[in-house]
């Protein structure tokens, strides 16, 4: 398999597991994966026959669903959170006892 793939290949598995772990709680792993995305992507870049070569190009293209895909989970998490800190910061810790009683 051309190097090109198998950097491709892991940015696709680093793309999974970030995925993955967005279902949970887990803030080190969700952190890990952003990292492990990170250097897939440097990985991919650094190697740079992705331009040329069609097989790449065509597996690149193909991964871009999956990509957007955790964009947009992320966002949506994220700003799933903010509206729950402002609700929190509206309300007080009175609504979260539990959390952020003493």
């Amino acid at each position: 398999m051309p190097l090109g793939l198998a950097a491709l290949d892991e940015l696709n598995a680093a793309f999974e597991a970030l995925r993955s772990v967005l279902d949970g709680t887990d803030v080190a792993a969700i952190e890990a994966a952003t990292h492990r995305i990170a250097a897939a992507a440097s990985a991919v870049r650094a190697i740079g026959v992705w331009r040329s070569d069609p097989a790449v190009r065509d597996r690149l293209t193909a991964l871009q669903p999956l990509i957007e895909s955790a964009r947009i989970r992320t966002n949506l998490l994220a700003d799933h959170m903010n509206q729950r800190l402002a609700i929190l910061a509206e309300r007080g810790a009175e609504n979260a006892p539990l959390v952020y009683g003493r």
